[in-house]
């Protein structure tokens, strides 16, 4: 058989001769065991914080996205809740078999009220830009008609007609309002 050469080999017989100052071997043995327990331990108790914060972070996300689906599923709710009244009105004066004109004038009056109350608790208004001057972020310019500057008229680059209101929702333009504009000469 040849020598052992390595760790086990003459140089650990060598050194077997010298005073050593680590602590012996079933001393070293239990100690490392005792680390080894203890860091498996700790990875064992990080690696389940891990999982339970990863799903906490799962629930966390499905339970937003569920919160987003139903906000755009049901945003329109409280609106809807105003305009079922309106709806109610329009069928009532259908149904009426009155010949009497004005009652279904009133009736339409009454109608548009509540048509309009409920564009108001929804933060929907109206742009009705007569006499004001133009904004092409609120107004959208059908025709213009001149005016000669001696007349007394309106301004140029003024709203003289509107042709149709346009509507905003808080501040955004649902629908710009077609306007008649006039133009210097």
């Amino acid at each position: 058989m040849e020598p052992e050469t390595g760790p086990e080999g003459p140089a650990l017989g060598a050194a077997a001769n010298e005073p050593t100052l680590q602590p012996s071997a079933p001393e070293a043995g239990s100690d490392l065991q005792a680390e080894l327990q203890a860091a498996r331990g700790k990875a064992a108790e990080n690696y389940d914080l891990y999982v339970r914060a990863r799903a906490d972070l799962d629930n966390a996300r499905r339970r937003a996205q569920e919160d987003i689906a139903k906000t755009q599923k049901y945003a329109i709710e409280s609106f809807a809740e105003a305009l079922v009244p309106v709806a109610d009105s329009l069928e009532r004066a259908l149904e009426s078999n009155g010949t009497d004109p004005e009652k279904l004038r009133e009736g339409v009056q009454i109608t548009l009220r509540q048509l309009l109350a409920a564009f108001e608790r929804a933060r929907l208004t109206e742009i009705n830009p007569a006499g004001e001057k133009f904004d092409p972020h609120r107004h959208q310019a059908i025709s213009t008609v001149s005016v000669a500057p001696g007349e007394g008229g309106p301004p140029p680059n003024h709203v003289v007609a509107v042709l149709q209101k346009g509507w905003m929702i808080a501040d955004r333009v649902l629908r710009p309002a077609l306007v008649t504009v006039t133009r210097g000469t």
